[in-house]
């Protein structure tokens, strides 16, 4: 599965595994163990994150994981959000320190035109 990663304006696609989104369910189970206990998420302590709030959360976890240059953890991270929302096309993180300004970018269905109404 295919995950477009925006920072800063320049966007590149992550290639995830499929079988990887299977392999760690673990590692997503404790990552949202810990998210259910509450979150600071920049300013804001929110009690419940959703599972958009999560994405960025992680979102926030793939910018580290980009400055430390650590592929394992940005492929762990994506996977989570591909997993967590399925349809996402792109995640475009904020780099202001605002994590709730990332935005999350879901694909679009193509809906078919109807034809002439009468």
């Amino acid at each position: 599965m295919n995950l477009n990663i925006i920072v800063d304006d320049r966007s590149s696609t992550f290639t995830v595994p499929d079988n990887l989104l299977l392999e760690a369910s673990d590692f997503f189970a404790h990552l949202d163990a810990d998210m259910d206990k509450g979150w600071q998420m920049s300013r804001d302590w929110v009690e419940n994150p959703t599972a958009e709030q999560r994405c960025q959360i992680v979102g926030d976890k793939i910018l580290t994981a980009i400055e430390t240059d650590n592929e394992k953890l940005m492929m762990l991270m994506a996977a989570y959000i591909l997993k967590k929302m399925p349809g996402i096309k792109s995640i475009n993180i904020d780099v202001s320190g605002d994590m709730n300004e990332t935005d999350i970018i879901m694909e679009h269905e193509t809906v078919k035109p109807l034809g002439p109404i009468f």
